[in-house]
């Protein structure tokens, strides 16, 4: 993965994605579903209201 520089007191997330470089449709689909699931929860975890 990539190196970002870190900070004291600052949360991180790391999530492990499928490349979607290359792939279809079809194939790219669960990912972005995956992420959406993953952002979801990271707001309700935060308190943060979620937009539809």
């Amino acid at each position: 993965g990539d190196t970002c520089p870190t900070f004291p007191g600052r949360r991180y997330e790391d999530w492990t994605l499928d490349d979607p470089a290359g792939m279809g449709v079809e194939a790219v689909r669960p990912i972005r579903d995956d992420i959406e699931r993953r952002v979801r929860a990271l707001l309700a975890e935060l308190d943060v209201p979620a937009r539809e």
